[in-house]
């Protein structure tokens, strides 16, 4: 992580490297912002196969790998934005999500799109506050 003008700039091998000029994460003051996150397998950089949920699955453990790098997590998350390239996938891309923010779920808006880098199924990115220090 490196600091430029006030934002600090996260980035984590755990998650799969930015394919165009941005970053996985930005932390500035308590917030982290994600960029959106595809299913992308970290090691090969291809999208997994399977469907909408195993593609779900993948970004989430992506967004887990980006926030912790940013000292937050999915439990500090505030704001999800799904994209979908069919609409037709809400219900399974929500009956994975549902396993990820089991109670209290964070605000949600979900768009369909007409299409995702390397042909994904699901891209989502999220705003989370940072998780406090120990102790507090």
């Amino acid at each position: 992580m490196y600091t430029t003008e006030g934002k600090k700039i996260v980035s984590t091998e755990k998650a799969p490297k930015a394919i165009g000029p941005y970053s996985q994460a930005v932390r500035i003051e308590n917030l982290v912002y994600t960029a959106g996150q595809i299913a992308l397998d970290p090691v090969r950089m291809e999208l997994v196969e399977g469907d909408v949920s195993a593609q779900t699955h993948q970004v989430f453990a992506n967004l887990k790998a980006v926030l912790e790098a940013a000292g937050s997590g999915l439990n500090y998350v505030i704001k999800t934005t799904v994209f979908l390239k069919d609409m037709a996938d809400f219900a399974a891309m929500n009956a994975v999500y549902a396993d990820y923010f089991p109670e209290n779920p964070p605000a949600r808006s979900t768009v369909a799109v007409a299409g995702l880098p390397k042909g994904g199924l699901v891209e989502i990115e999220v705003v989370a506050l940072l998780a406090p220090a120990r102790g507090d």
